[in-house]
């Protein structure tokens, strides 16, 4: 590789350090063309699977400001810069690790922070992003119908207890 094109392929890797939401590593050795193609769809078009030079890598994560990957920059590496659903991208590779044995989940960063193998496998296993939200909007609204219900009661309970002592009256009248 031309220094020009080391250049160039570390500028672009730098910014996609920069520009994603989270870096998930793994190891490809093995795999087939048609195996990376099927697992490039499987990641979907929020991820960039990108096959790289470790040295490169390195030097890239170095200038993006992501720091301890250089353990795992060892063998043929591929980086999963995902800019969108965090562990939709998790998912998918987990699953696809599943069925061919050959794809290694390393590492990954996510917000700065390093996560191990098994710390990517723990973001697989959340829901995604849209099914999380709808959970916490379902809770919420829970939350306030239980609120309209509480203040609403004080005021039930008065109109019941007027009927109670009017219907009372007419009985003793």
């Amino acid at each position: 590789m031309k220094r020009t094109d080391k250049s160039a392929e570390i500028a672009a890797l730098t910014a996609a350090f920069r520009e994603s939401d989270a870096v998930l590593l793994t190891e490809y050795r093995g795999l087939t063309v048609e195996q990376m193609k099927t697992l490039r769809r499987a990641l979907g078009s929020d991820v960039r699977y990108h096959v790289a030079k470790n040295t490169l890598v390195r030097i890239a994560a170095k200038d993006a400001g992501v720091e301890g990957l250089d353990e795992d920059l060892t063998g043929p590496t591929a980086l999963a810069f995902v800019t969108g659903d965090i562990a939709s991208a998790a998912k998918a590779l987990k699953n696809f690790a599943k069925e061919n044995d050959k794809l290694v989940l390393k590492s990954g960063v996510m917000e700065g922070q390093l996560l191990d193998a098994e710390g990517v496998k723990a973001l697989a296993d959340l829901e995604s992003r849209e099914v999380l939200l709808a959970k916490a909007a379902g809770a919420l609204k829970a939350s306030l119908v239980k609120a309209a219900f509480v203040f609403k009661a004080p005021a039930t309970k008065t109109v019941r207890t007027v009927d109670a002592l009017r219907a009372k009256q007419e009985t003793a009248a």
